[in-house]
């Protein structure tokens, strides 16, 4: 494999895909590593006005690495925290804070969302509107800084976290909160992250912890912590969750988008969870779980499925998920070992992912700079192919893999490059969603077809091309383009087509072929 080959690799998989420039640079891997890890130290919090959809703000009280403690509100302003780095050595996981600490945590000044008898139909009509502009602008926003922000490392890992703890809110702003929560703690420790997700607001409420009460417990968070976060089926008992569910009574939030630990409804009874015996409340049932080994080799295998490759690779997982334990969950560490790896570069990890949706839509447009004169469709192509953000289908987020691709999918898949580098019409009726803010739409409703109009930057496509003889371009572009080889009738094929293309038109003829191949949705 050439080194532009690992280059390439190692920009899919830990970010949204390479630049012309980045491949033109010709460095190492392992330097393009270390800029990869350093670009993403430093944490910009997602905002801008159109994601906001309550006023007045409140600030954004940064999470000290360590202590897991929880965010004052549920909206946040950028540039507000810097996560440190590999400024000290692995520890094992820090005690948690203890519930008192965080009973006076303080939210925003703001009453909750009308109740529904309260509003006319008018009004909820306005309401849904609004909640609906704040998603778009927060899905839009977000995939744009997935295409153009340095931190790609620090994205790629919060969209990884983003379906490892999948939530589904109606509220803007407490989705937001939770993005924000993941995107600043996603390279540090587990624990920290773990901690924090949990008294989300967003989490509690979709989990239905805001019902989990002392001799009334609602065993679903507990649940699904242990069965989708932390440990998998196998690894904990029936009797686990119902003593975890009474450790997690209490646990809740505000009106104003706070959490609360409300003591009068914590069973402050004895329980035992995974052979310990104790007065145990959230805190100590995922300080347990931590201390389980198991957890460690899960975490790292879902990770392994995500950046190296859909089939676990036990000898590869083993060394991996010990180290993790021991450096006290640390992520950063983690990565680090393993794109350092020199199996991460063998053949059989190279071109073998299939792109979900959002990766794919990310790469075009971080590889050709393309931008959308109306984001919108952006939303369209997100349902259309089966992964939109901030909507993910259930509990146990998309599922990925040979899953991303299904007869119509593929179809829209192959079609996209056209519609978006030569203005080709996309047609499609998208599926009702029961989910969705307003599930009953008719078909004309859910009915996209139109030209899209987009610009693209070429010219660094171009410069890389430059000492390339016309008649090795296509080849040239392939190598740059695709993550695996380009076969020889497609080669031929698209080199007759920049041919007969005028002189202006032919990159652009070249590069809408190669991003409708079928090898263009493997990375």
């Amino acid at each position: 494999m050439t080194t532009q080959q690992q280059l390439q690799h190692l920009y899919w998989r830990a970010g949204f895909g390479p630049r012309p420039e980045e491949v033109a640079a010709g460095i190492s891997p392992r330097k393009a590593l270390r800029q990869l890890l350093q670009n993403s130290e430093k944490v910009e919090l997602m905002d801008n006005p159109q994601m906001r959809y309550t006023e007045p703000l409140a600030q954004f009280r940064p999470i000290t690495p360590g202590s897991g403690s929880p965010q004052s509100g549920m909206v946040t302003t950028p540039d507000q925290t810097v996560q440190q780095t590999g400024q000290s050595q692995p520890a094992p996981v820090a005690a948690m804070l203890v519930r008192s600490a965080v009973a006076g945590t303080r939210g925003r000044n703001q009453p909750p969302l009308l109740r529904r008898q309260e509003i006319t139909p008018e009004q909820r009509k306005m309401q849904n509107r609004s909640i609906r502009d704040a998603f778009y602008a927060m899905n839009t926003g977000w995939m744009q800084r997935m295409a153009t922000s340095p931190a790609q490392l620090r994205e790629k890992l919060t969209l990884f976290w983003h379906g490892h703890f999948a939530c589904r809110v109606r509220r803007p702003d407490a989705a937001l909160h939770l993005n924000n929560t993941i995107r600043q703690l996603a390279l540090g420790k587990f624990g920290d992250l773990l901690l924090a997700v949990s008294r989300e607001p967003a989490m509690l409420q979709f989990l239905n912890n805001q019902q989990n009460r002392k001799q009334h417990p609602n065993e679903n968070f507990a649940r699904e912590v242990m069965e989708l976060f932390t440990l998998g089926r196998g690894h904990y008992s029936e009797t686990d969750v119902k003593e975890a569910a009474r450790a997690f009574t209490g646990w809740g939030y505000s009106g104003q988008g706070a959490f609360v630990f409300r003591e009068k409804q914590h069973d402050e009874g004895p329980k035992t969870f995974l052979g310990r015996t104790g007065n145990f409340g959230g805190e100590d049932v995922l300080q347990i779980i931590l201390e389980q080994p198991a957890c460690a080799e899960f975490i790292t295998t879902k990770l392994y499925r995500f950046f190296v490759n859909d089939v676990p690779n036990a000898q590869h997982i083993g060394p991996l998920a010990q180290a993790f334990f021991r450096s006290g969950y640390d992520i950063r560490a983690l990565l680090e070992q393993m794109f350092s790896a020199e199996w991460f570069y063998e053949a059989v990890n190279v071109g073998t992912c299939i792109k979900s949706p959002v990766e794919l839509l990310a790469g075009i447009k971080r590889t050709l700079g393309l931008q959308l004169v109306d984001d919108k469709p952006l939303i369209v192509f997100q349902k259309a192919l089966g992964q939109t953000l901030f909507e993910p289908p259930n509990v146990a987020g998309w599922p990925g893999g040979r899953n991303w691709i299904d007869s119509s999918s593929l179809l829209y898949r192959l079609q996209l490059p056209s519609v978006l580098l030569k203005n080709a019409e996309f047609s499609v009726a998208l599926k009702q969603d029961e989910n969705d803010i307003a599930p009953n739409l008719s078909r004309a409703d859910r009915t996209f077809q139109q030209p899209v109009k987009t610009t693209v930057r070429l010219a660094p496509v171009q410069a890389l091309l430059a000492k390339t003889p016309p008649a090795q371009q296509a080849a040239q572009l392939g190598q740059f383009l695709l993550q695996t080889p380009l076969r020889p009738d497609n080669l031929a094929l698209i080199q007759q087509a920049a041919d007969k293309a005028p002189a202006e038109g032919r990159l652009r003829t070249m590069v809408t072929a190669l991003l409708s191949l079928p090898e263009y949705q493997l990375m």
